[in-house]
């Protein structure tokens, strides 16, 4: 199967880093593709962002659904699950966010987590998105590392510290039993932080490849009855 990850960013130095997460974990037969608009924000922080990004992503999809074979499943690569419903309503395949694969895939192995983002502003809407999911009762916290999701591509930056030390803090004060990253630029670090800390830390691209497989295999897609049924045709 083919599974398309649609980083709704325009940087695509995180998209290359979004897509080899994500094949490092597919299963054989899997093959992924991660693709960013050509325009929108270089990062997504924030309300404000998000909105400049929707018509990218969707446009993404547009593009993979007018193909002659369309992708088994799409990605939202962004935390806070950009656009994520209407992208629904147009894909005919299942499309699943990384932030809410994360929180799903936490609350199986962990009675409480927390959630490490980037920054500060982003943290409404993962709150938001926790109590729409059902999920916000399992989650002792959403925390801030206080780095800009830029800053994840830069060599010698203080992100990767900063992150660490948030997860130690949120161990000690939370009482948490797991993390969540809260950021698809930090797909890479997922492994090396949970032996660091010694509990399990979830990357969303990961938790999303095998959902989306897992769907898949099911035969399972979006249902058509109710908000998500497909778009009228409009000028």
């Amino acid at each position: 199967m083919r599974l398309l990850f649609v980083n709704p960013n325009t940087t695509a130095s995180m998209t290359a880093k979004i897509g080899a997460a994500a094949r490092a974990v597919a299963a054989p037969g899997t093959t992924i593709d991660a693709v960013n608009p050509a325009d929108g924000p270089a990062s997504i922080e924030g309300y404000y962002d998000e909105a400049f990004s929707v018509p990218g992503l969707l446009a993404c999809i547009a593009r993979a659904e007018a193909e002659g074979t369309p992708p088994a499943g799409y990605a939202i690569a962004c935390f806070d699950d950009t656009g994520l419903d209407a992208a629904r309503s147009l894909a005919t395949a299942p499309v699943v966010g990384i932030g809410e694969a994360a929180f799903h895939l936490a609350s199986l192995v962990a009675g409480r987590f927390s959630v490490v983002t980037t920054l500060g502003r982003s943290i409404p809407a993962i709150e938001h998105n926790l109590v729409k999911y059902g999920l916000a009762s399992r989650c002792a916290r959403v925390r801030a590392a206080e780095v800009p999701v830029l800053s994840l591509e830069e060599p010698g930056s203080p992100a990767r510290a900063r992150i660490g030390a948030e997860i130690a803090t949120a161990l000690r004060e939370d009482r948490s039993e797991a993390i969540v990253l809260g950021c698809a630029g930090m797909a890479d670090l997922a492994a090396e932080l949970a032996r660091e800390h010694g509990v399990p830390v979830i990357d969303g691209v990961a938790a999303a490849v095998k959902l989306l497989e897992g769907l898949a295999s099911l035969g399972l897609s979006t249902s058509r009855v109710g908000g998500y049924a497909f778009p009228l045709p409009k000028e």
